[in-house]
C-alpha cells in the first residue's frame, strides 16, 4: 500500500514537472538574456527561444528582447520562435499561442505587458482577472515595436532636454 502511494506521487510529479524539466534545457543553454542579461529561469513565464535554420539559437527574457533579436538578424530565417507559457512556463510555439496585451499585471522589459498562453481558455481566464486584450503573435510583435519606439522617444527627448539645459 505504501509503495503504491509513493508510485502515484512519483507519477503525479513527473506529469506536473515534466514540461518544466524539458523547458529547463533551453535555460541551461541560455541562462541569461542575450540583450539585457536578465535571468531566464526567473522569467521562465515570459522567456523566448529563437532557433535558426543553421542550428544556432538565442535565448531572451521577453518578447521585447526577442523583437530586438529578430530585427538585428532580419536576414536569418528562424526555424522556430517559442515562448514560455505564462502559467506552466513550458515553451510553446509563439505563433500558435494565445497572447494577451496590456492589463494590470506588470510586463517584462515593458510598461505594456505581453503574455503568451498555450490554451485560449487560460488567456481568457487571465484577462478576466487582470484585464488586457486578446491577440495573436503578429499583434503582440507590433505592440512590442510600438513600445520600443515609445521608450526610445522618451529617452531621446530626455537627452535633448539635458543637452539644452547644459548650453
Amino acid at each position: 500500500m505504501k509503495k503504491r502511494g509513493s508510485l502515484a506521487w512519483a507519477a503525479a510529479l513527473i506529469l506536473l514537472a515534466g514540461p518544466l524539466l524539458l523547458a529547463q534545457e533551453d535555460i541551461q543553454r541560455h541562462p541569461s538574456c542575450k540583450y539585457c542579461g536578465m535571468d531566464r529561469a526567473m522569467f521562465a513565464h515570459s522567456r523566448m527561444l529563437v532557433e535558426y535554420e543553421d542550428g544556432s539559437s538565442v535565448g531572451v527574457c521577453s518578447l521585447h528582447c526577442a523583437v530586438l533579436e529578430l530585427v538585428l538578424n532580419i536576414g536569418s530565417m528562424p526555424k522556430s520562435v517559442r515562448v514560455g507559457d505564462h502559467d506552466t512556463k513550458a515553451l510553446v510555439d509563439a505563433e500558435k499561442a494565445s497572447w494577451v496585451i496590456g492589463g494590470r499585471k506588470p510586463g517584462v522589459m515593458t510598461d505594456r505587458a505581453k503574455w503568451a498562453f498555450r490554451e485560449p481558455a487560460d488567456a481568457k481566464k487571465f484577462m478576466a482577472e487582470f484585464g488586457g486584450t486578446g491577440a495573436v503573435f503578429d499583434l503582440a510583435v507590433k505592440a512590442a515595436f510600438e513600445d520600443i519606439y515609445r521608450n526610445w522617444q522618451s529617452s531621446w527627448d530626455k537627452r535633448k532636454k539635458i543637452l539644452e539645459e547644459m548650453r
